[in-house]
C-alpha cells in the first residue's frame, strides 16, 4: 500500500511539473510574440502576427489572451486601412468570439469589442455612426462595470469623443476629463501577469496634451 502511495505521489508530481513547463513555454511564446507587436509595421507583418497569436490560442485551448491579441491586431489593421476594413473587422470578431467562449464578462475583451465596433463605424461614419456608435458605447459601459480599475475603457472613450464633433457631444471638453481619469488609472493599474494587456497609456496622455 505504501508503495502505491509513493507511485501515485510521483505520478501527480510529474503531471504538476509538466503543467508548469507548459505554462512557462506558453508565457515565453506569448512574450516573444507581444514584442512583435511593437515591431510590426506592414500589413504583411501584422497579418503574420495575428496568425501567430491564433496558432498559440489553438494550441493552448483554455487561454483567452492569444485570441484577444489576434483581435487587437486585426482591429488595428482595420483602423489603419491595411486591407479591406470590413473584412479585417469581421476577422477580429471571429477572434473575439473565441476569446469570449473562454472568458465571459471580461473587461479587456469588452474593450476590444468596443474598439472593433468603432473600426466598423469608421468605414462609413455617416451611415454607421448610430448603429456602431451605440454598440461601442455599450461595450465600454460593460467594460467599466466588469472592472472599474481598468483604464482602457476610459482611454477608448476619450479618443472617440475627441474625434466626435462638439454638436454631437464630443470635443475636448468631454474627452479631456475621461483621458485624465484613464491616465490616473494607468498609474495605479496592476496587470494580472507579464503578458496581460497594458497598452493605451500614451494614447490617453496624448488626448490630455492635445486638449490643453
Amino acid at each position: 500500500m505504501k508503495s502505491l502511495k509513493i507511485v501515485f505521489t510521483l505520478f501527480m508530481l510529474s503531471i504538476a511539473m509538466m503543467a508548469v513547463a507548459q505554462s512557462e513555454k506558453y508565457v515565453q511564446t506569448m512574450t516573444a510574440t507581444l514584442q512583435g507587436m511593437e515591431q510590426a509595421k506592414t500589413a504583411e507583418e501584422e497579418a503574420a502576427l495575428a496568425a501567430k497569436f491564433e496558432r498559440i490560442g489553438d494550441a493552448e485551448k483554455t487561454q483567452w489572451l492569444p485570441y484577444y491579441y489576434a483581435a487587437l491586431v486585426k482591429t488595428r489593421m482595420s483602423m489603419a486601412g491595411q486591407g479591406d476594413k470590413d473584412k479585417l473587422a469581421n476577422e477580429a470578431d471571429a477572434f473575439i468570439a473565441k476569446a469570449e467562449a473562454i472568458s465571459k464578462d471580461n473587461s479587456e475583451i469588452l474593450c476590444i469589442k468596443s474598439f472593433n465596433a468603432m473600426a466598423k463605424l469608421m468605414v462609413d461614419p455617416m451611415s454607421r455612426w448610430q448603429e456602431y456608435g451605440e454598440l461601442s458605447a455599450n461595450y465600454l459601459a460593460a467594460a467599466k462595470k466588469a472592472d472599474p480599475t481598468n483604464p482602457r475603457p476610459y482611454m477608448l472613450e476619450a479618443n472617440s469623443l475627441k474625434n466626435t464633433p462638439e454638436q454631437f457631444g464630443g470635443g475636448c471638453a468631454t474627452a479631456k476629463p475621461l483621458a485624465q481619469k484613464a491616465v490616473e488609472l494607468y498609474e495605479k493599474f496592476k496587470a494580472a501577469s507579464t503578458i496581460a494587456p497594458t497598452w493605451g497609456k500614451e494614447s490617453a496622455e496624448k488626448v490630455v496634451k492635445d486638449c490643453q
